[in-house]
């Protein structure tokens, strides 16, 4: 596709972008008291949050378009468009709150395009009859999800849950937790990485998908990879941050989901690696983000040692 042909649907497409609301009228009153300088302020104010609406509702509609392909190439291409748009949105507020207001449109919701595609599970191998071999009846098929896509894809789905709550809840109905879980436990270690990352931000405030993650018995899985000591260090270490997190977040809880947390990282990983990992749970909240990031680390590295002697 050419230059020009792109750009010409990529207008059209916007153009049936549904429009910002109006702000809402000023009161005589106040344009009384309000010179001609303050009018001029609110006109700008007003068009350059058009003009970023239009920028963030385009650059989604680009990426959703190539992301729903029946090739992994296009796909591929269509996601690394929309983490580098997530990526953009997340340094500025009213990015942020533009976004939240484009996933209000079915249209353009990230959300169900990775379900649908990229993270589909369970995609039976076509069958073909004379009808599709003769070309009556053509056959669309659509080419597997590489490692790359779903690595690229698991970093969108992080995104949109951290810029955006209800993304959370999008997710759910797709059973991400479960779809997230076998991922982790049948693919490599692009993937595997990814994966407990966006673990982290599903589980994060959202007891239906820590509901889930039990359900799946998750922290099986988990714990499984960490004991492995033929498995990259790396992940196994990336393992040691998501329970650490985990713990630190629902530390404290006595009903469900997650209220005997505890008893089961100790029933999996030893009582003394169970210890060591609420109480590097109990410190932190007050450190900076980068002395945070090397607490974690820190920690994590103990609670390996502590698995190692387990």
């Amino acid at each position: 596709m050419n230059k020009g042909s792109w750009s010409g649907d990529a207008e059209a497409s916007s153009s049936s972008l549904p429009p910002l609301p109006p702000p809402p009228p000023l009161s005589p009153s106040i344009l009384r008291h309000m010179d001609s300088s303050d009018l001029e302020g609110d006109l700008i104010s007003s068009l350059d949050r058009r003009k970023m609406y239009r920028e963030v509702t385009l650059s989604i509609r680009s990426g959703i378009r190539d992301a729903t392909s029946e090739t992994s190439f296009l796909r591929v291409r269509g996601l690394q468009v929309l983490l580098k748009a997530l990526q953009s949105i997340s340094k500025n507020d009213t990015t942020i709150g533009l976004f939240h207001q484009s996933q209000s449109i079915p249209q353009l919701q990230v959300v169900p395009v990775l379900f649908q595609h990229t993270l589909k599970q369970n995609v039976e191998e076509p069958i073909f009859d004379i009808d599709h071999i003769l070309g009556v009846e053509p056959k669309k098929i659509c080419s597997p999800a590489t490692e790359k896509e779903v690595a690229i894809g698991l970093r969108v789905l992080q995104g949109c849950c951290l810029l955006h709550e209800e993304s959370k809840f999008f997710a759910n109905q797709y059973s991400a937790i479960k779809v997230i879980i076998n991922l982790l436990s049948t693919r490599g270690i692009l993937e595997q990485g990814a994966c407990l990352d966006v673990l982290v931000s599903l589980m994060l405030d959202s007891p239906s998908n820590q509901l889930e993650f039990e359900a799946c018995r998750g922290l099986d899985v988990v714990a499984q990879l960490i004991k492995d000591d033929q498995k990259d260090e790396d992940i196994r270490l990336k393992c040691g941050e998501f329970l650490l997190l985990l713990i630190g977040h629902v530390n404290g809880r006595e009903m469900a989901p997650l209220a005997t947390i505890h008893d089961d990282i100790q029933q999996l990983l030893g009582e003394k690696c169970a210890s060591l990992i609420w109480a590097a749970s109990q410190f932190g909240s007050t450190l900076n983000p980068d002395e945070r990031q090397i607490a974690l680390q820190i920690q994590t590295r103990r609670v390996l040692e502590a698995i190692e002697f387990y």
